[in-house]
């Protein structure tokens, strides 16, 4: 089952706050990670609630908002959130409390570090009664929530479905994870990221929401047509294989491809998953990558998926995202492929 992507709302390191514009200023950041932007929160939540929320929660309200208002949709039928790590900074504070020693604890901390705190929080800002449902799949998280709003749609149990994808950073997860060699151990230039050959990933985060619809509305970015994830993949063969066998599934094949958009993130150790397939069966396709605009994270295909959205409806392909400079005279199917770590993989098929 497809769906049609009726509204974007997406809070960045990047100016993607306005479905109007469109990578028109790209932000150049000398960073440990890439933070999101906030926009004017009181535009979209009432200034006394929004002092009682976290940061997390206040960017998927109001990014969700924005896909809502865009779609011009008052009321959806599901509300479905991924997210890799929940709310990293209100589970920070109740763990700094508790090693302060026994005293009164501040309880809002604890409410809303819960993983579907945000989806709740939406929910109760609409007024939404209908099915509400929340996926922690680490970095198959967002593909998670996408594959159950297909699923709704398919048996006809929703016609309208807000879908996100949503992780923040702090300061105190990086240097956790850092030691793991999950991130650059020293600040790196984001538009000079596939220069730095280090191990270790760009950091980043941002909230993601799309208004997924039955049908499609005037605001319509394009079709998702299909959504697959793969655990360990043992060769490169194999992955050759799954994306042949993902496009046939879905009547195409390579050639017939207009771009494909790539998880390139810096880390040296796992990049070359993407530069096998660059030099093999898409050496002929245009190639893109996002991830110098706004980092790693579990749910990062959010901003791809946006970026995909947004060039098949512009028919634009910003240069900034591109790996190579192929002609094309139109721009009708985008491939997505990511990989974390070379251990989750995920594909996404839109077209126009």
């Amino acid at each position: 089952m497809t769906a049609f992507i009726n509204g974007i709302g997406l809070i960045s390191p990047q100016h993607t706050t306005n479905p109007a514009v469109f990578l028109t200023d790209i932000v150049e950041y000398t960073s440990d990670f890439l933070q999101a932007i906030n926009p004017n929160y009181k535009e979209f939540i009432n200034p006394i609630a929004a002092r009682r929320m976290s940061r997390l929660i206040k960017m998927g309200i109001t990014s969700a908002s924005i896909a809502m208002r865009e779609a011009q949709c008052v009321m959806p039928d599901a509300i479905i959130t991924g997210t890799g790590l929940g709310s990293v900074e209100e589970t920070e504070r109740i763990l700094t409390g508790m090693n302060a020693g026994e005293q009164p604890m501040n309880p809002t901390p604890f409410i809303q570090s819960t993983y579907n705190t945000i989806s709740s929080q939406i929910a109760i800002n609409l007024k939404c009664h209908n099915y509400n449902s929340t996926y922690v799949h680490r970095s198959f998280s967002f593909e998670s929530a996408l594959q159950d709003a297909l699923m709704q749609f398919e048996e006809r149990e929703a016609e309208y479905a807000l879908v996100g994808g949503i992780d923040e950073m702090t300061n105190n997860h990086l240097q956790i994870t850092r030691r793991a060699g999950h991130w650059k151990m020293l600040p790196v230039n984001n538009l000079q990221l596939l220069t730095d050959k280090t191990p270790g990933a760009l950091a980043g985060e941002g909230a993601a929401y799309f208004l997924l619809g039955s049908k499609p509305a005037p605001s319509a970015y394009g079709v998702l047509n299909d959504v697959k994830t793969l655990y360990k993949l043992n060769h490169e063969a194999d992955l050759e294989d799954a994306i042949h066998s993902f496009l046939a599934v879905n009547g195409l094949t390579i050639n017939q491809l207009d771009a494909v958009i790539l998880g390139y993130n810096g880390d040296v150790l796992f990049d070359d998953v993407y530069d096998r397939l660059s030099s093999g069966i898409f050496q002929k396709t245009q190639q893109l990558w996002f991830k110098h605009l706004c980092g790693e994270y579990f749910t990062s295909t959010g901003f791809a998926l946006w970026l995909a959205s947004n060039i098949l409806k512009h028919q634009l392909i910003p240069t900034s995202v591109k790996l190579n400079n192929l002609p094309s005279s139109q721009l009708q199917h985008v491939l997505i492929y990511n990989q974390y770590r070379n251990t989750n993989h995920s594909f996404f098929l839109l077209s126009r």
